[in-house]
C-alpha cells in the first residue's frame, strides 16, 4: 500500500534470492537448492567468543562491500568446519561449545556476592550500611547495634529471597531443557541422548511436532523431495509454517543403512536468524547451503513425519541463544535521580559534620584546662565515691568521633517517551480476513450476503467424508453465481482469479478432526497469513486446495477435483514484490499465475489489451487502501512451449551457479513475469486488536512516540500502520532499503537533507519551528540496520528517527529490536517502553526501561521476561496515562516529602549542637528520635502515598496531554529538590530558634525544650503534608491528625517514666502559655513560604492544576462538550549527558 507521499531510498543489488521449484523431470528438487526464506535479512558477523565482549546489535556484515556473505566464498578464518557424523574429529580440532544452555544469573558460589553487588547499586543502601557499621563502634553508637542493622538486613534479605526464587525457576527450566531426549545416530543406529550431551557433527533425527535441540543442516526428510515444514514462533514470533529443504545429494541416503560422511564449511556462529551460508563437500562434490537448508533450535517440526540433520551450532552458539541478551537489572528513573540527591545530601551532611568538628576542635583547644567540670563535656566522673576519668582519647580523636557520629519501577510508567511495539500478536490478532475483490474491473465488496447460509461456503465429498474449510468469508452471491458460469467470458475471468488465489502460494493443507466423524475441516498453514486468507476465500467460493506436494497440487473446483503439476515457483521477495507459479494444467496448457504489490504488478501487466479494466482496478485499489486494507494485484498469462523451455533452461543454469546465484534467479523471474493479463485485485483486513487505533492516538496525544519493530515484510508493516492510524495519508514516508554500508550512508544523508527541507518549508508556511515534524514517517528494514547499528552511522539514524513521529522497522531480528531500543536509551534521557508477546521480543523487553509482556498465542516467554503483563495492547493506555501518572506523582512527592521531614528534624539537632560546645549532646530523647520516623510521621506518609490522587481516571483518559507532566519531570527535578532544601532550612531555623529565643534566660531545661522541638516539628511536617493533600478520605484525616495526637501521648508517656532522662519535663513546660504560643508561632511562621508558593501556583497554574480545578468546579457549570485548553506538547529528544 503506498501513501500519498512516499520517498523510497534503496539500492538494487543482491538482496534476497528467489524461491523456485522445477518438477518437470523426476520431481527434481535441484531447482530449490538455493531457496532462501522469504523473511531473509542479512546480519552476520559474531564469533563464538561471547563472554567478554559487549553486546552488539548490528554485525560485521556492514563491511561486506555490498555483498552478503551468503553469496561469496567463506574465508578459512571466518569458517567453521563440521565433519558430518564425526563429532570427535569436529570437536577435538575446534573445541566447539556443547549443547548445554544456561539462562540463570547465579550459581551457589556467586549468588551472595553478585546479588549484594546488584542491590548495593542503590546509594541509599551504601549510606545505611556505613551508618550501621559506624554504629557498631562503642564510641560512635547512637542507637542500639542490632536496631541499626535490622532494617537494612531485612530489606536485603527479602530482595535476595525474591531473586533466589526467580533464579531457581531459571535453573529448573534449564535443567528440564538440557535433560530432554533426542535421537542421535550412534553405531549406525539412532539412540536416545540428552540434549546437553549433543555435540556438533552428530546426526540427529527429529520426529513430527518435536522441538529442535540445536541448529542443524537438513540431510533428509520423510517427504520424498526433501521438504520439511517448521514453526518458528519462538524465534521470530510468526506462527505460520516455514518450508525447509534437504539437498538431493543427501535426501536419498539412509544413514542407518549407509555411512554418510562429508565436510560442511559454514560461517561462524552469529545472531542472524534469517541467514546462513555454507558449503558441503560430499561424495567428491561441493554443494551450496543456504537459510532454507538449516533448522534452528527452538523451531518445531510440523506436518512432517521426521527429519534428519547434522548439528552445526550447539548450546550457547545457536542462533536462538545468541539472540538472548540475558536479564538485565533495571533501575527506575526516579531511583537513579534519588541516588544523585542522596549523594548531594551526603555531601551536605559531611559538610555539617566538618563544620561541627572544626568548631569542636577549636573549642577543645581553648577550654582544655576547664574540661573536668565543664557542662556538656566532663573528663572526670564524680558519680562514684572514687573519682575516675571518663574515656578521653585526646582532642584529635575526639574531633574524629564527633565527625563520624553526626553522620534504597512503577514510577517510570509516568515518564515514558518512546513505546517500541511488536506487530504480530501485539497490535494485531494475526488473523487476516478476505474483505473484497476487484475482478475484471468490477468491485465485489462482499456486502451482498443476505443470509448466514451464504457464509457457510463450499464443502466437498471425499471418500465418504465431508471436507469443509476451517474458516470462511462472507460470500457475495453475485460473485458466487458468476464463478459457476465457466462458459462465459466473465465466468472464466472469475474462475481464473480464484484459481490464482488457490494455486499461487506455498500453503499446506492439513486435515483437522471434528466432533462429527463424518466431517473434517481443512486448515491451511503457510508462511504468510495473507496467503492463508486468500486460500480460504478461494475455498469458500468453491476452489478448495486439498493437497500439495513439491511436484503437484490438487484443487477441488466446485466439485471437480483437478491435479496441477507445479512446474516452477518464484517466491515473493522485497525487490520484485511479487511471486509467481507455473502450472501444468489438466488440458495440457502451461499457465503462469502472478500476484504482488500494485507498484510492481502494474509495470508487468499488459495495459494495451484492456486499459479501462486496469484503470478501474487502480481506482478500486485506492479505495481499498484508504480503508486500511492490504491489497494484492493478480495477473496471468499462458506460456507457449518455447517460452517454458527457455525459462526452464535459464532457471536450471541459474540455480546451479556458485556465485551470484540470487541475482541470476531474480533475472529469470523478471524475464518470465511480463505481458500479464490483469485478473483483478484483492483486499484483506488484518484484524487489529480491539482499541488499537484509539490507543495509539491517545499515546500520540500524550507526547509518546510509537515505534513498530516487526519481523514482517515492509508492505505488511505499512499496511498495519495505516489500519492502526499510526500512518496517515498526509505523512511523508522515508523508506530506506539498502545492501551496503556506503549506500546506507548516502540514504541517511539524503533523508536528513529531505527532512531539513520539509521542516524549513513547513516552518515558512505554517509559522513556528517544528510545525512540520509530525508529518514524517521513517520505514527501514533489518538489512539496512545491519550496516547501521554499532557503526558511526548510528548517530545519523538517531538524528533522522528523532525528527520523525513514526518509525517502522521491518524484517528485524530479535537482537536488532534491542539495538533500536539501545539507540534511544544511549543517546537520550527519555524513558523507553517495549511491548511484545513472543520469545522474539524478549531482548527488546529486557533492554527497555520498562518491559510489557502480552499473554497471547505465542507462549509466555515475553510475560516471564517483562516487568508488567497484560492481555491486550489497549490496556497500555490506562497503565501509562492513569496508573503511570498516579505512581509518578505519588512517588515524586513522597521522595521530596521524606527528604524534607527527615532533614528538618536533623537540622534542628544540628542547630542545637552549635550551642552545646559543638558536642553531640542532644535535648531530644533517644526514644523520640526513634519514634519520629516510626510513629510520629510514618503513617500519614503511607496513607497519602497510597490513596492520594491529583486527578481522576476519567480526566486523565480524556486529556492525554496531562501525561506530559511526567515526561517533563515536573513533579521531581533538581529545581524542586533545592527549593525543598531551602524550605527545609527555613522551617528548621524557625522550629529551633523560636523556642530557643523565647526561653533564653528561663530555667527550662534541655529536655523540656527537646519535647517542644519534637512536638513542633511533628505538627509542622504533618500540617505541611495536609496542605498538599488533594483528596481527603476519613483515613487520611485519622492518619494526619491522629499522628499529632499520638505524638503528644508518646511524649507524655516517655516523660512519665522515672528511669528515663527528662522525667516530667513535658508537664513542666506545657504548663505555661508560652509553650502553646511557641507551638502556634512555629507552625505559622515555618509554613508561610509554603503557603506563599501555593498562592502563586493558584494564579499561575500548570496543566495539572487547570484540569484539577475544572474537575472540581467545572463539572456542574460547563457543558459536556467543553474542552480544557492544554499547553501544546512539542518536546524534542533530550540528549543524555553521558
Amino acid at each position: 500500500m503506498a501513501s500519498d507521499s512516499q520517498i523510497e531510498i534503496n539500492e538494487n543489488s543482491y538482496k534476497i534470492p528467489d524461491f523456485t521449484r522445477n518438477s518437470s523431470s523426476q520431481r527434481s528438487i535441484s531447482s530449490i537448492q538455493s531457496i532462501q526464506s522469504k523473511t531473509s535479512v542479512r546480519e552476520v558477523g559474531f564469533s563464538s567468543e561471547l563472554g567478554s565482549k559487549p553486546i552488539k546489535y548490528g554485525s560485521r556484515g556492514a563491511d561486506s562491500r555490498g555483498l552478503s556473505t551468503s553469496y561469496k566464498e567463506i574465508n578459512d578464518e571466518d569458517a567453521r568446519l563440521v565433519y558430518v557424523n564425526d563429532p570427535v574429529r569436529t570437536n577435538d580440532k575446534f573445541e566447539l561449545a556443547g549443547n548445554s544452555i544456561r539462562t540463570a544469573k547465579y550459581s551457589i558460589l556467586t549468588f551472595l556476592p553478585r546479588n549484594l553487588f546488584e542491590q548495593f547499586h542503590r546509594v541509599a543502601y551504601i549510606y545505611f550500611l556505613v551508618i550501621a557499621i559506624l554504629n557498631q563502634l562503642p564510641q560512635l553508637a547512637v542507637f542500639g547495634r542490632e536496631a541499626s542493622i535490622l532494617p537494612l538486613a531485612f530489606v536485603l534479605f527479602v530482595t535476595a529471597v525474591k531473586d533466589a526464587y526467580e533464579d531457581y525457576r531459571r535453573h529448573r527450566s534449564d535443567k528440564i531443557e538440557n535433560n530432554r531426549l533426542a535421537w542421535v545416530l550412534s553405531n549406525e543406529k539412532f539412540e536416545q541422548k540428552k540434549w546437553k550431551n549433543i555435540c556438533v557433527g552428530e546426526i540427529i533425527k527429529v520426529s513430527g511436532n518435536e522441538t529442535l535441540p540445536c541448529d542443524m543442516v537438513l540431510l533428509s526428510t520423510s517427504d520424498a523431495t526433501g521438504v520439511a515444514y517448521v514453526q518458528t514462533t519462538n524465534l521470530d514470533g510468526e506462527s505460520n509454517l516455514k518450508t525447509r529443504y534437504a539437498k538431493q545429494e543427501t535426501q536419498m541416503r539412509n544413514p542407518q543403512e549407509e555411512k554418510i560422511s562429508g565436510l560442511i564449511k559454514c560461517e561462524k556462529p552469529n545472531r542472524n536468524i534469517y541467514g546462513f551460508q555454507a558449503n558441503m563437500d560430499i561424495d567428491g562434490k561441493r554443494i551450496s547451503l543456504g537459510p532454507s537448508n538449516i533448522i534452528l533450535r527452538g523451531c518445531e517440526l510440523k506436518n512432517t513425519d521426521w527429519a534428519i540433520g547434522v548439528a552445526v551450532y550447539a548450546g550457547k552458539e545457536t542462533k536462538a541463544m545468541l539472540n538472548n541478551s540475558g536479564a538485565p537489572s533495571k533501575r527506575s528513573r526516579l531511583e537513579s535521580r534519588m541516588n544523585r540527591e542522596i549523594i548531594y545530601l551526603s555531601i551536605f551532611l559531611v559538610t555539617l559534620c566538618t563544620i561541627v568538628c572544626i568548631c569542636h576542635g577549636v573549642w577543645l583547644r581553648r577550654h582544655n584546662d576547664e574540661l573536668d567540670l565543664m557542662q556538656f563535656y566532663r573528663k572526670k566522673d564524680y558519680s562514684e565515691p572514687e573519682v575516675e576519668n571518663y574515656e578521653y582519647y585526646g582532642w584529635g580523636m575526639e574531633i574524629f568521633f564527633v565527625f563520624l557520629m553526626a553522620l534504597n519501577i512503577n514510577e517510570d510508567l509516568g515518564q515514558i517517551k518512546y513505546v517500541f511495539s511488536d506487530k504480530t500478536g501485539t497490535l494485531t490478532e494475526n488473523k487476516m480476513e478476505f474483505q473484497c475483490a476487484s475482478i475484471g474491473g468490477v468491485d465485489y465488496d462482499n456486502g451482498k450476503a443476505s443470509t448466514e447460509d451464504d457464509r457457510i461456503g463450499h464443502s466437498i465429498q471425499a471418500d465418504g467424508m465431508v471436507l469443509k474449510p476451517k474458516m470462511t468469508v462472507k460470500l457475495d452471491s453475485e460473485l458466487l453465481n458468476l464463478s459457476k458460469r465457466k462458459h462465459t467470458d466473465d465466468g472464466r475471468h472469475v474462475r481464473d482469479f480464484f484459481m490464482a488465489l488457490a494455486a499461487c502460494n506455498t500453503i499446506v493443507p492439513l486435515t483437522v478432526e471434528t466432533s462429527d466423524p463424518a466431517v473434517k475441516l481443512i486448515e491451511y498453514q503457510g508462511e504468510s497469513p495473507d496467503e492463508q486468507a486468500l486460500v480460504y476465500a478461494a475455498a469458500t467460493y468453491g476452489f478448495m486446495l486439498i493437497e500439495r506436494t513439491s511436484g503437484h497440487i490438487v484443487i477441488d473446483i466446485q466439485g471437480e477435483r483437478q491435479r496441477f503439476n507445479v512446474l516452477g515457483l518464484h517466491e515473493f521477495d522485497s525487490e520484485r514484490k511479487r511471486m509467481s507459479v507455473i502450472l501444468g494444467c489438466p488440458d495440457n496448457t502451461v499457465k503462469l499465475f502472478v500476484k504482488g504489490a500494485d507498484t510492481s504488478m502494474f509495470s508487468v501487466i499488459d495495459k494495451s489489451s484492456n486499459s479501462n479494466m486496469v484503470k478501474a482496478t487502480e481506482a478500486h485499489l485506492n479505495s481499498y487502501s484508504s480503508k486500511g486494507l492490504r491489497t494484492l494485484v493478480i495477473g496471468m498469462r499462458e506460456l507457449s512451449a518455447s517460452e517454458f523451455e527457455q525459462w526452464q533452461s535459464s532457471y536450471e543454469s541459474a540455480s546451479t551457479a556458485v556465485m551470484g546465484r540470487a541475482g541470476l534467479l531474480r533475472k529469470v523471474a523478471n524475464n518470465i513475469e511480463n505481458h500479464l493479463n490483469s485478473l483483478g485485485a484483492s483486499g484483506i483486513e488484518d484484524k487489529l486488536q480491539q482499541g488499537v487505533p484509539e490507543a495509539i492516538e491517545s499515546l500520540r496525544m500524550a507526547g509518546i512516540k510509537v515505534w513498530v519493530l516487526t519481523g514482517d515484510k515492509q508492505e505488511t508493516a505499512i499496511s498495519i500502520g495505516y489500519s492502526s492510524k499510526l500512518l496517515t495519508s498526509k505523512m511523508t514516508q522515508i523508506v530506506i532499503n539498502n545492501n551496503s554500508k556506503d549506500s546506507c550512508k548516502k540514504s541517511l544523508e539524503d533523508a536528513l537533507l529531505l527532512c531539513k527541507k520539509l521542516t524549513t518549508v513547513s516552518d515558512a508556511t505554517r509559522g513556528g519551528p517544528g510545525a512540520g515534524i509530525g508529518q514524517l514517517a521513517l520505514i527501514i528494514d533489518g538489512t539496512s540496520l545491519v550496516y547501521i547499528l554499532d557503526t558511526e552511522l548510528e548517530e545519523q539514524l538517531f538524528e533522522l528517527a528523532s525528527r520523525c513521529t513514526v518509525v517502522l522497522c521491518c524484517r528485524v531480528a530479535p537482537l536488532q529490536k534491542a539495538g533500536i531500543v539501545a539507540l534511544i536509551k544511549h543517546r537520550t534521557d527519555d524513558m523507553t517502553l517495549a511491548i511484545g508477546d513472543g520469545a522474539n521480543d524478549v531482548s527488546m523487553i529486557q533492554k527497555a526501561d520498562v518491559g510489557i509482556g502480552i499473554s497471547g498465542q505465542e507462549g509466555r516467554q515475553a510475560v516471564m521476561a517483562s516487568d508488567f503483563a497484560m492481555g491486550q495492547f489497549r490496556f497500555l493506555v490506562p497503565l501509562l496515562l492513569v496508573h503511570g501518572h498516579w505512581n509518578y506523582q505519588r512517588m515524586s512527592y513522597m521522595i521530596l516529602y521524606n527528604f524534607y521531614r527527615n532533614a528538618v528534624f536533623v537540622l534542628v539537632l544540628f542547630w542545637y549542637v552549635l550551642f552545646t560546645s559543638f558536642t553531640l549532646t542532644t535535648a531530644i530523647t533517644d526514644w523520640s528520635s526513634v519514634l519520629y520516623s516510626v510513629i510520629y510521621t510514618s503513617l500519614p506518609t503511607i496513607v497519602v502515598g497510597v490513596l492520594d490522587k491529583d486527578l481522576s481516571r476519567a480526566t486523565l483518559l480524556k486529556y492525554p496531554q496531562l501525561y506530559g507532566a511526567g515526561q517533563r519531570s515536573e513533579s521531581y527535578n533538581g529545581k524542586l529538590f533545592w527549593v525543598m532544601i531551602l524550605d527545609t532550612l527555613w522551617q528548621s531555623v524557625v522550629a529551633f530558634f523560636v523556642p530557643f529565643l523565647a526561653y533564653w534566660e528561663s530555667d527550662v531545661d534541655g529536655s523540656s525544650l527537646g519535647d517542644l522541638w519534637t512536638i513542633a516539628v511533628v505538627v509542622m511536617v504533618n500540617i505541611h503534608l495536609a496542605m498538599d493533600v488533594i483528596r481527603w478520605y476519613w483515613i487520611t484525616h485519622a492518619a494526619i491528625w491522629g499522628s499529632i495526637i499520638a505524638t503528644f501521648i508518646c511524649v507524655m508517656i516517655i516523660d512519665a517514666v522515672p528511669i528515663l532522662p527528662g522525667y516530667w519535663a513535658f508537664f513542666h513546660i506545657a504548663d505555661t502559655k508560652l509553650f502553646w504560643v511557641c507551638l502556634l508561632g512555629i507552625t505559622v511562621g515555618a509554613l508561610v513560604p509554603h503557603f506563599a508558593v501555593k498562592f502563586v501556583q493558584y494564579y499561575r497554574p500548570n496543566n495539572i492544576q487547570i484540569a484539577r480545578e475544572a474537575e472540581k468546579f467545572g463539572n456542574s457549570r460547563e457543558s459536556p462538550d467543553a474542552q480544557i485548553e492544554m499547553n501544546p506538547i512539542f518536546d524534542p529528544p533530550h540528549r543524555s549527558g553521558g
